[in-house]
């Protein structure tokens, strides 16, 4: 193991620069999976009612691609980080996961009856979150350390376009025809991904495999990397691992809850109430690659802990003044804020692994902690407005935004990880 470093000591030198042709082929890989889950996160409810009535159920069986995503994703991470030592790298599960999960999504509107339509999306989710790890950890792969944070920020950037391209497709294929709508997401993630397999697998050859130093760890399986994660005296990782869980936790809790605050306490009618978020999709794909540069200068701790008071001071603005005009315009901030978070956590993740040769599965590990607090964090804030009212629903969440803020801000402040290895073209 290298010398004990904080994590913001990673920070970019000056004058480093990205590889634009790398960046773009990884940013392209990540954008045909996620173009994908994003029309499946905005069709395949639609789908569903179909066939039950009840929206506590079309709930339920949505939320099963979190819950695979936490069984399978620190699995399928951990072997491809074996397969990332080999001349093909973690190709063939990307390549293997994309064409199997493309037949059962392509034949969800083709489904005859329930039990049919929940197969399709069973054997969807499981299969795409099989991957999913797997395809964002190719940031690690061929981006050196020092620079992986600015190139997150185009990831998320290519990530963000996704819901345009989800919506098109929406607009103006869905009305016509439901079958051809849900063939061309799958189509267009099998384009891409060859796109940026035929730009970056030929990259991947000529990368000398990293062997293991005598001094350094090596894992037999997910649980041993988990149990020296555990194990680490420091608790920074599980710290950090707490921190994801409420700011994720609490984003996806702000996001769905927002409509209803606005019914409730604006006075506004459905549709308005769902275009209070508007302003914030753009300021976060405004925001996400000036992030990632000032990031790579502050160090990512330090950034997501400067996010976080962003985040709340957002969700105050629109607990003071509670009118449309101010509710966008917190909106924004708190997404902003959110934004630092999300170009960030991963990459300070990364950073504190063991070695470079566990990253896919701690993006894994990065799964359980989001996609839980995705599941939990609604639920959570939920029960404390029904204790205090939807007037107070900005001050609850900026509650447990200032418990997110301390957590991140004893991680910047204290010493603990490891000095990354370099990456090797």
């Amino acid at each position: 193991m290298g010398a004990a470093v904080t994590p913001d000591t990673a920070a970019a030198p000056p004058g480093a620069r990205l590889n634009r042709s790398v960046v773009l082929c990884v940013v392209l890989a990540v954008f045909a999976q996620e173009s994908v889950w994003n029309f499946y996160d905005a069709q395949v409810p639609a789908q569903l009612r179909e066939h039950i009535s009840s929206a506590g159920l079309v709930g339920l069986l949505m939320g099963l691609d979190n819950v695979f995503g936490v069984l399978v994703q620190p699995w399928t991470g951990f072997h491809a980080d074996r397969l990332a030592r080999t001349e093909r790298g973690r190709w063939p599960v990307i390549g293997v996961g994309a064409v199997l999960c493309a037949v059962p999504f392509a034949l969800i509107p083709r489904a005859d009856g329930l039990p049919a339509l929940i197969a399709c999306i069973a054997a969807f989710a499981l299969v795409a979150n099989g991957f999913k790890g797997t395809t964002e950890t190719l940031v690690s792969d061929y981006v050196a350390p020092a620079e992986r944070g600015r190139a997150q920020g185009f990831v998320m950037a290519g990530v963000s376009l996704t819901v345009v391209v989800s919506s098109l497709i929406s607009l103006l294929v869905v009305d016509r025809s439901v079958t051809l709508a849900f063939a061309i997401p799958p189509l267009l993630m099998l384009l891409l991904l060859a796109a940026a397999w035929a730009g970056l697998g030929r990259r991947h050859t000529h990368r000398v495999v990293h062997r293991p130093a005598a001094d350094e760890a090596d894992f037999d399986s997910p649980w041993d990397v988990v149990k020296e994660l555990i194990r680490d005296p420091s608790r920074t990782r599980l710290l950090l691992m707490l921190g994801i869980f409420c700011f994720a936790g609490m984003w996806n809790a702000l996001r769905s809850l927002t409509t209803p605050y606005g019914m409730e306490v604006l006075g506004l009618t459905r549709g308005e109430s769902g275009g209070l978020a508007l302003p914030g999709a753009v300021a976060f794909l405004a925001a996400v690659v000036p992030i990632a540069y000032l990031s790579s200068r502050l160090g990512q701790l330090t950034a997501i802990r400067y996010g976080a008071g962003v985040f709340v001071a957002g969700l105050l603005i629109g607990f003071a003044a509670p009118a449309r005009a101010m509710t966008m315009v917190s909106m924004a901030v708190a997404t902003v804020g959110y934004a630092v978070f999300a170009v960030n956590a991963l990459v300070a993740l990364w950073q504190l692994a063991p070695n470079d040769r566990v990253l896919g599965t701690y993006t894994g590990l990065y799964t359980v902690a989001s996609a839980s607090a995705m599941a939990a964090g609604p639920a959570l804030l939920g029960v404390v407005v029904d204790m205090t009212g939807w007037r107070f629903m900005l001050l609850d969440a900026a509650v447990f935004g200032t418990l997110t803020f301390a957590v991140f801000t004893r991680l910047a402040r204290r010493p603990a990880g490891r000095a990354p290895e370099p990456a090797v073209s």
